[in-house]
């Protein structure tokens, strides 16, 4: 990609753009061009991006949104609207990452060495629905929100980020791992629905990066050399790179391509 400004005049929604994935994705946006909405449900998550976007002489907009909540994310695509007269990429990344049993392990012996007395309780309807919820409802109500403004200018890209536990089985992330496989499948059916409105569906499935999302394991030196000791170029993940790929998949270049989803991941689904 040999155009520095990729993304210029295009309008573009980050959900979960408070920090992690979805403030690198935000930030490297606007570095290529974009007007950019951002979403957190963090006030001053919010404003720290804002603020760093605006380096860029970049134009924004931010809206505190909780993605479960599907008036939350109309409010936010009709907002967006409303600012900036279209909507030409959707990013949908905020996610919820929680490691935790179904049920308590009743032997020490035969419990898994990632189990930790928080993870090792019954999983409540709550924290079920938490993560459904925001990780695969959130998308959900995201596409759902964009769709008809799209159709109707006929083109669109949606990007939905997924999870190398997607593909990955990987303890006390089965119901983390399930909403990340229903993004999969969701992206694929929308990409065949869309595809004669010019609408673009793809899944970013990242591996293991060190974000404030995955601190507790990284944090952990014994986890840290056995999840290095998996990946098959034993190093995490450069947000750099993901970031690129993002920007590729947002842009003309790739309007080839649509239903897939995409592994970054060091070789780990290989």
């Amino acid at each position: 990609m040999t155009d520095l400004k990729p993304l210029k005049d295009k309008t573009a929604i980050v959900t979960g753009a408070g920090r992690g994935i979805g403030m690198a994705i935000a930030t490297g946006f606007a570095k290529a061009g974009a007007n950019v909405s951002i979403a957190a449900r963090s006030k001053e998550d919010l404003s720290s991006v804002e603020t760093q976007i605006k380096q860029f002489n970049s134009n924004v907009v931010t809206f505190q949104t909780d993605v479960s909540q599907s008036e939350d994310v109309d409010a936010l695509v009709n907002n967006t609207l409303k600012s900036f007269g279209q909507i030409d990429i959707l990013v949908n990344n905020a996610g919820v990452y929680k490691e935790l049993a179904l049920v308590p392990f009743p032997d020490q012996t035969l419990t898994p060495p990632s189990v930790t007395r928080q993870s090792n309780e019954r999983m409540t309807d709550n924290e079920f629905r938490q993560i459904i919820d925001t990780n695969i409802g959130g998308v959900f109500y995201g596409c759902r929100a964009v769709a008809p403004s799209m159709m109707k200018q006929k083109y669109g890209k949606i990007i939905n980020i997924s999870s190398i536990s997607a593909s990955k089985a990987s303890t006390l992330q089965g119901v983390y791992a399930a909403s990340k496989t229903a993004v999969n499948m969701l992206t694929s059916s929308l990409a065949l629905e869309w595809a004669d409105y010019g609408i673009r569906v793809n899944s970013i499935a990242p591996g293991m990066y060190e974000t404030s999302m995955t601190s507790r394991a990284w944090d952990d030196p014994k986890r840290k050399q056995i999840m290095l000791e998996r990946i098959p170029l034993s190093e995490p993940g450069d947000m750099n790179g993901l970031v690129a790929l993002a920007i590729f998949l947002a842009s003309k270049e790739s309007d080839y391509i649509t239903g897939q989803t995409i592994y970054i991941d060091g070789g780990l689904s290989a």
